[in-house]
């Protein structure tokens, strides 16, 4: 009995934590990029349907933006194509297009609706062509050593615009919209797009309260291998400046400072590999992972 008690009462705690966070993200939009071991293990998926479920329940404005790189690659070496990247990108020509169109647009993004669904969400799946809703060009790669040609993506893209007047007619409808990043350029052209950029631009462009990036790693570390947990505009520049950030975790925090110059209110790069990562960043005063906004919070 005294167990049970016990237990209630921690939970009566939690609740307790997580209500003015409730209410300051009450009404809001949250952006949430899904990636990483988050999208292949049970348990974590299961989590993470679970954690925006709740998020929408409580009256935040969820909104999921997926990757689906490795079920990609795994799709292309099962129709015996080979992949090939560029500067950490995939060389989409046309058949690999099909197969991210394919992949992206049905398989993985109907499995998250799904998903989404069976834990008591109204989840609707979009691709940035339906609606227009990604309006993109294709992506020109940057000028290297002299005398050096630039490299050709294929039907890799940048995002032009964000037709966000579908997303804000989905949340008022109290669905969930689940958006796979694949882009239409002005003449019908698809470009597969980086997910992050993706989410990013979309928490821009609708005015984002916060902005969610699930990683494989705990977030932003130091030069001694600890987390950052948060840091200001200003202080991110010296970071990239002496080396701290960098490799594959630049154009994550590009993606942030981005979105956070352009006036989302915070954004976090956190460690989807944790349980209920998600809810523990939303509504716990320490949360998880590292918090970009435009000036340190007081510790």
């Amino acid at each position: 009995m005294t167990t049970s008690r016990d237990s209630a009462v921690q939970t009566a705690r939690v609740l307790a934590e997580a209500l003015p966070y409730i209410q300051r993200f009450s009404g809001k939009t949250v952006v949430v990029k899904y990636g990483g071991n988050a999208m292949t293990d049970a348990v974590l998926k299961d989590c993470f349907a679970r954690d925006v479920v709740l998020m929408k329940h409580v009256g935040i404005n969820p909104v999921v933006v997926h990757g689906g790189g490795p079920q990609i690659g795994q799709m292309l070496q099962r129709l015996g194509k080979e992949s090939h990247f560029i500067d950490g990108l995939r060389v989409t020509d046309s058949e690999t297009m099909d197969v991210v169109e394919m992949v992206l647009g049905g398989l993985v993004n109907k499995d998250i609706v799904n998903l989404l669904n069976r834990h008591g969400g109204r989840a609707v799946g979009l691709t940035g062509k339906d609606g227009e809703l990604i309006c993109a060009r294709k992506l020109q790669a940057s000028m290297r050593g002299p005398g050096e040609e630039l490299p050709d993506y294929g039907q890799v893209g940048e995002v032009e615009n964000i037709n966000s007047a579908i997303v804000h007619t989905l949340a008022a409808d109290r669905f969930i919209p689940v958006i796979a990043p694949i882009g239409v350029g002005s003449d019908g052209t698809s470009y597969n797009i980086n997910a992050d950029l993706v989410a990013g631009k979309m928490a821009e462009n609708l005015s984002a309260e916060k902005l969610v990036l699930l990683t494989n790693t705990t977030g932003i570390l130091d030069k001694s291998a600890e987390l950052i947990p948060s840091m200001g505009l200003r202080e991110v520049d010296a970071y990239i400046a002496d080396g701290t950030i960098s490799g594959g975790m630049l154009p994550k925090v590009r993606c942030a400072l981005d979105a956070v110059h352009s006036g989302v209110g915070s954004a976090t790069i956190l460690d989807g590999r944790v349980e209920h990562a998600v809810l523990l960043e939303m509504f716990t005063a320490s949360g998880i992972g590292t918090m970009i906004t435009h000036q340190r919070s007081a510790s």
